[in-house]
């Protein structure tokens, strides 16, 4: 049995937090594995730019330039990678990553933004349906599944600063609340609340009103994993700390 460190974080822009102290960060932690969300660039534009010793590097952009991209950095290589779910209207914005590392089934994830005036918000919802029976297929071979990655929704009010002044803004929709409800229904566990029952602990800040300073944030970067490996969780850690982005890193420690 060993233990894996796995990091997800949106990076806002891949290029950008390069030159925000990236790569010092990522030798000093020395994961696992790491999922980033908003990569916005292709390989051509990264170059040799994003390679690190010792790591495998996937990426699945967007079709459209600048936009969305997932990527995922691992020391073990995978015994296979899909970009994508199998489903033409989602698959063009480079949204997932799996990865099949035998023992358990990881998916990077950018789950959508539901726009200015909530006009994304029925692709949004869309999106997790799709998702989310996309998945629940595969867990019929396959129990144990790691989700990591920015769903863009703050599950209660718990989840950010301020719950009242946000009531009809997308991301504390009811409708949108209630994914994660249905979520945690179909027997999914946000790794985060095991250990941690408080409010106050978040993952994005708002850059323009300088939120971070003041921690006017809202939690919506998650790992939820199967109930079948909640047992194997040790811990799962916000890292306020580093900066480089409108959001932070989370941390999944797992056992395998």
């Amino acid at each position: 049995m060993k233990t894996l460190r796995i990091f997800s974080w949106n990076v806002s822009g891949f290029r950008a937090v390069l030159k925000k102290g990236f790569m010092d960060w990522f030798k000093k932690t020395s994961p696992d594995i790491v999922c980033l969300q908003e990569v916005k660039a292709t390989k051509e534009q990264l170059n040799s730019d994003a390679e690190i010793e010792g790591y495998e590097f996937y990426l699945n952009p967007a079709e459209r330039k600048g936009y969305s991209g997932v990527a995922i950095y691992t020391k073990e290589k995978p015994l296979s990678v899909n970009y994508g779910f199998n489903h033409s209207s989602f698959d063009n914005e480079g949204r997932v990553i799996e990865a099949d590392y035998g023992s358990f089934l990881l998916y990077n994830v950018y789950f959508p933004n539901g726009g200015e005036g909530n006009r994304r918000v029925p692709y949004k919802l869309a999106f997790y349906d799709e998702f989310f029976f996309y998945v629940e297929k595969k867990r019929k071979k396959q129990k144990n599944i790691i989700i990591g990655g920015d769903f863009n929704t703050a599950h209660t009010e718990l989840d950010l600063a301020r719950p009242k002044e946000n009531e009809g803004n997308t991301g504390l929709l009811p409708e949108e609340r209630q994914w994660i409800d249905r979520l945690i229904n179909l027997g999914y566990v946000d790794t985060f609340r095991i250990f941690n029952s408080e409010g106050g602990h978040y993952t994005y800040w708002d850059y323009f009103t300088r939120a971070r300073v003041r921690n006017v944030g809202w939690r919506i970067d998650y790992f939820f994993v199967t109930k079948e490996m909640k047992d194997k969780v040790i811990s799962c850690k916000i890292h306020s700390e580093v900066h480089g982005s409108d959001h932070c890193p989370v941390e999944l420690e797992i056992k395998i």
